[in-house]
């Protein structure tokens, strides 16, 4: 499993590095510059009141299927078809829920139409990924690390042209990128429906009350949970919008920094999206997970320990770089924001593992603790600091969550982390932050001293322990 583990997880990260970035910080970001950080902090803010109903489409059903098709992959067309009916059911209801919460916090004409294409946007999304579960859950990897890129390959082609290929002056409006949105998931769903009925033998459609009762009550702890997470890692933006007299504006500067956090935590919702489906067919089959979850956490921390500690000492070079208004208010938020990625990455191999394992009470409650205390904090801090403060209730809920769940790992789960490793830890950020401020002193670009510190933090990590030759060398052909 290692070896399906590292080849996948080398795909995967080669196509996603190639596409999402270019799109988040060349597309997203410039859709941002070409519209304003007003409209498009309008436009983040109803993105994200359009996440935080998002489990109502869905119920866990992706997660819990994940989960159940690796364990029974002969199940998946009768999964499929059983489901079917009852996803368009939620999918009214989500639509009906969302809608009202728009109405009910004052948005009105323009907002809500673009609310309402956020909402259709949404149930697409929720279908695909339905649909991607079951491509996983056969460990069919390779097919599903080229679906995860094909909507954003598509928005590069079609926005890039708004963008730089019209040949007009007249300017681009926020509208035009949510409908450049729907019409690339309606293609990624079709090639994702052919592939999953492909590889499921056919699927008969039919209305099962009993069945869909029975996956309704077996994934609503999952539902449960991913509402939760939604709301300490969603809430911030809208709620910065809504409480500050130039919300709009403070939100689009906010946006600025979470864009690159969220091009990052892509690459780690995709290690987990990885490790599911694994650890939950080692699980099955009473296999030792604890080799596994500890190369992954290795891994990833290497990783974004790196990206943390340059982003959190060239936060305004980065800013600057990229973006030419409001840089001296999001570099900070950035900065705090990156160091959250640590934490998150963290949670995307233990709670993953708690989730293969079915922990789904202790993961609730930890989720329902993090929501509370995101949202009280930030009720307080966000009209006193604004995005700044966002930033740090962010950092402080999503470190306390990882924390519980290695915790909750080693102790409900017998998984040893080596004693060594917090020493490692330390010894690796120590030798990146000094060799970023070397680099520093040569008063380079913030492009070439990039450039300079990625080839220098691969050999920091092999270095210090965190990444190890004989561990990629039992990952399979492909390194040697």
């Amino acid at each position: 499993m290692r070896r399906v583990f590292l080849t996948n997880l080398a795909l995967v990260l080669v196509l996603n590095l190639l596409v999402k970035p270019f799109y988040i910080l060349g597309i997203d970001a410039g859709v941002q510059d070409a519209v304003g950080s007003a409209a498009y902090g309008t436009y983040a803010a109803l993105l994200s009141l359009s996440f935080l109903l998002n489990i109502v489409l869905d119920l866990g059903i992706t997660n819990y299927n994940t989960r159940h098709i690796a364990q029974h992959t002969q199940l998946m067309g009768k999964y499929i078809g059983g489901v079917a009916g009852l996803r368009v059911g939620l999918m009214g209801v989500y639509a009906v829920l969302t809608a009202a919460a728009g109405l009910w916090l004052g948005y009105r004409g323009a907002s809500l139409h673009i609310l309402g294409w956020l909402i259709l946007n949404q149930a697409l999304v929720a279908s695909i990924l339905y649909l991607r579960s079951n491509i996983a859950g056969a460990q069919r990897f390779r097919q599903d690390s080229l679906l995860s890129v094909l909507d954003r390959a598509l928005l590069i082609l079609v926005v890039g042209w708004l963008l730089w290929g019209r040949g007009t002056t007249a300017p681009m409006r926020i509208e035009w990128f949510v409908w450049a949105q729907t019409g690339a998931y309606v293609i990624t769903l079709l090639v994702a429906l052919v592939l999953a009925l492909r590889l499921s033998g056919g699927v008969a459609l039919r209305w099962r009350p009993a069945f869909n009762f029975m996956v309704v009550r077996q994934s609503l702890p999952y539902a449960l949970l991913i509402l939760l997470m939604s709301f300490y890692y969603r809430a911030d933006m809208l709620m910065i919008e809504r409480l500050l007299p130039d919300g709009a504006l403070q939100a689009g500067i906010y946006a600025q920094g979470f864009r690159f956090f969220e091009a990052f935590n892509m690459l780690g919702y995709l290690l987990a999206a990885l490790l599911l489906p694994i650890f939950s067919r080692m699980l099955g089959e009473r296999s030792d997970v604890t080799p596994l979850a500890t190369l992954a956490f290795r891994l990833v921390l290497a990783g974004a320990l790196a990206v943390a500690v340059f982003a959190s000492m060239r936060a305004q070079p980065i800013m600057d770089l990229r973006y030419s208004e409001h840089t001296a208010l999001s570099a900070p938020a950035f900065a705090v924001l990156m160091w959250s990625f640590v934490a998150v990455c963290t949670t995307y191999v233990f709670g993953t593992l708690l989730t293969a394992r079915g922990e789904l009470r202790k993961l609730n409650i930890l989720a329902a603790l993090g929501a509370l205390i995101n949202i009280g904090l930030n009720l307080y801090v966000i009209p006193r600091w604004q995005v700044t403060g966002a930033a740090w209730v962010s950092l402080l809920v999503q470190g306390s969550t990882a924390v519980a769940q290695v915790v909750l790992v080693v102790r409900a789960m017998g998984v040893r982390l080596p004693t060594s490793l917090l020493i490692r830890t330390l010894l690796h950020v120590a030798g990146l932050a000094a060799a970023l401020y070397l680099l520093n002193t040569l008063e380079w670009s913030v492009l070439l001293e990039l450039l300079l510190y990625v080839p220098l933090a691969v050999l920091l990590a092999f270095g210090t322990g965190m990444i190890r030759a004989a561990d990629l060398r039992k990952g399979g052909a492909w390194v040697r």
